[in-house]
């Protein structure tokens, strides 16, 4: 098992970061009249959809109660009247049923006016939460049914803590260069620092700095490559940093999450188009389109709205 699932938060208090939140959370938890409507927002890989499972588990909902649904894959209309229909029915196991959506902002616009009905029709026993990279394409009467909780990236100190319980847990041992590395890498992303880790334990203790510093020079070229997207530089320059991440084994599917992440943190300091555009055509690739579907998805956006510079 994976470090990132072995080491993935099942309740409040195993939360690392978002304090201020995570105690939000837990006063509406133990509420009588928790909200009926949650929603999660910030970068990918920093715990959104990990809380709402846990806010799903505090409302004492249990096993065929609970849906998780992707809505980059299932963001139709049909979809949300299939919710809609399903909340009829009372819980079987718990006390409640939940539907998570993750990816939010990916249902279509008859799709979100259909959940917004869903919002304001929610029968007493069912609750829906709500997951998004990007909440400025929700509909603003959506987010506004909804309790609102931004997840930030964690601090150097917060990583540096998760790392350590981790690495005490795992009964190994790291140099504090290798924890300054990977904690510059992961750029606030528990998932990112956990899947380097992986990496890192995977080798002798003599070989776990270059490991580190081989994810440090691609998080470098990753970072230029989403700077050369964002100003939409000419296709030379992308498809060289492109070839150099190639030539050194990168796997791609780490190079998409960066570049998701990357974005992600643009938009929530500003609103723009072209981030929000980039976020998008890259959701659109699975796991198996490899390299071949970054290269075609760099080479997309460069055609997106005009010219090349």
């Amino acid at each position: 098992m994976s470090l990132y699932h072995k080491y993935r938060p099942i309740c409040l208090e195993e939360v690392i970061g978002n304090e201020s939140e995570i105690e939000i959370i837990r006063a509406e938890l133990q509420r009588g009249d928790s909200p009926h409507a949650f929603l999660f927002y910030g970068p990918t890989g920093c715990g959104k959809t990990t809380l709402g499972r846990i806010v799903a588990k505090g409302l004492a909902c249990k096993g065929n109660d609970f849906k998780e649904i992707d809505s980059a894959d299932f963001r139709g209309i049909d979809t949300i009247r299939e919710i809609r229909k399903q909340s009829q029915y009372l819980p079987m196991e718990g006390k409640c049923r939940v539907w998570l959506l993750d990816e939010c902002h990916k249902l279509s616009s008859d799709a979100q006016n259909a959940m917004l009905k869903a919002l304001e029709d929610t029968p007493s026993h069912v609750y829906y939460i709500l997951s998004t990279t990007e909440p400025q394409k929700l509909l603003p009467t959506i987010k506004g049914r909804c309790s609102q909780h931004q997840v930030t990236p964690l601090s150097d100190s917060q990583m540096f803590s998760l790392l350590r319980k981790v690495i005490k847990n795992e009964n190994e041992n790291l140099q504090k260069i290798v924890y300054k590395q990977i904690i510059q890498d992961s750029l606030g992303s528990p998932r990112n620092a956990l899947q380097i880790l992986d990496q890192v334990l995977s080798v002798p203790s003599d070989q776990r700095l270059l490991v580190a510093r081989k994810q440090a020079e691609m998080q470098s070229q990753v970072i230029e490559l989403c700077r050369a997207l964002l100003s939409k530089t000419g296709w030379k320059k992308i498809s060289n940093v492109l070839s150099d991440l190639q030539g050194q084994g990168q796997e791609p599917e780490s190079i998409k999450r960066a570049i998701i992440g990357y974005f992600s943190s643009v938009l929530l300091k500003e609103d723009n188009m072209i981030a929000g555009l980039i976020i998008e055509e890259f959701l659109k690739l699975s796991f198996y389109d490899g390299f071949p579907g970054i290269i075609f998805a760099c080479y997309s956006i460069i055609k997106l709205g005009g010219k090349e510079k």
